[in-house]
C-alpha cells in the first residue's frame, strides 16, 4: 500500500537503529518546547500524548541526576504511573516517594514487545483510564522513540485507532518514533477486544 510505504519512508533507518543511536535525531525537538519552562532544560523533552481519554507521555530514560527535572513536568501532567521498559537508570524509590508508581516491563531494544507485557501494559491502561480519569501514563525506553511509543500504539490501536493512523500520529509528535520491524508488528497487531475499546467494560 503507498500509505504503508510512506510510513516505512519516515523511519529514521531501514537497518533498525538502536534507541540510544537515535537520541540524536530527537534533540531538535527540544527548540519547540522552550515555553514549558523546566521541558526546555532536558535535551530530548518528554512527549504528551492525548487521545480519546486517554494521556501519555513519552520520554527518554531519566538518570538519577536529572529525575527532579523529569518529575517536575510529570507532575504537571498528572502522570501517576511510569512504565520502564528498558534497564534501571535512576532511584525507583526517589520517584514513588512523589506518589509515582514504578512498572517494570523490560523487552529488548529494538523489538516488539512479548505477548506477557502487552497484557500488563493494557491492564494498567484500562485501570489508569477510567472514566473521569485525568490520571497519566508516562513510558519511556532509553531514548524514548521505539519501545515506549510501541506501547502508547498498541493502546491507541486497542481503543480504535488504525495501526498505521496510530503509528502516523505519534511520529508526528515525536519525530523518528517506532523503526520498520516495530512497525512491521504493529500493521499484524491484532485488536484483543472485539469493540473499539476496551475501556468500555471499565467500569
Amino acid at each position: 500500500m503507498d500509505s504503508e510505504e510512506a510510513l516505512r519512508s519516515q523511519s529514521p533507518t531501514s537497518s533498525v537503529p538502536s534507541e540510544a543511536s537515535a537520541r540524536v535525531s530527537s534533540f531538535s525537538s527540544a527548540h519547540h518546547m522552550h515555553h514549558h519552562g523546566t521541558m526546555s532544560k532536558l535535551p530530548n523533552p518528554p512527549t504528551l500524548v492525548k487521545w480519546e481519554g486517554m494521556r501519555f507521555v513519552i520520554m527518554d530514560a531519566p538518570s538519577d541526576g536529572n529525575i527532579d527535572l523529569y518529575l517536575r513536568e510529570l507532575k504537571k501532567h498528572g502522570v501517576t504511573e511510569i512504565v520502564r521498559v528498558c534497564d534501571p537508570t535512576y532511584s525507583r524509590e526517589r520517584v514513588e516517594q512523589q506518589g509515582i508508581r514504578v512498572h517494570e516491563m523490560l523487552f529488548p531494544d529494538g523489538d516488539a514487545p512479548p505477548d506477557s507485557i502487552v497484557s500488563a501494559w493494557m491492564t494498567l491502561v484500562e485501570t489508569t483510564f477510567k472514566e473521569g480519569s485525568h490520571d497519566a501514563i508516562a513510558v519511556h525506553c532509553v531514548a524514548g522513540l521505539g519501545r515506549a511509543p510501541v506501547l502508547v500504539a498498541i493502546a491507541l490501536i486497542e481503543a480504535g485507532m488504525s495501526p498505521l493512523d496510530a503509528v502516523s500520529f505519534l511520529r508526528e509528535r515525536r519525530r523518528g518514533a517506532i523503526n520498520n520491524k516495530q512497525l512491521r508488528y504493529l500493521e499484524s497487531y491484532r485488536r484483543r477486544s472485539s469493540s473499539g475499546s476496551q475501556r468500555c467494560a471499565v467500569m
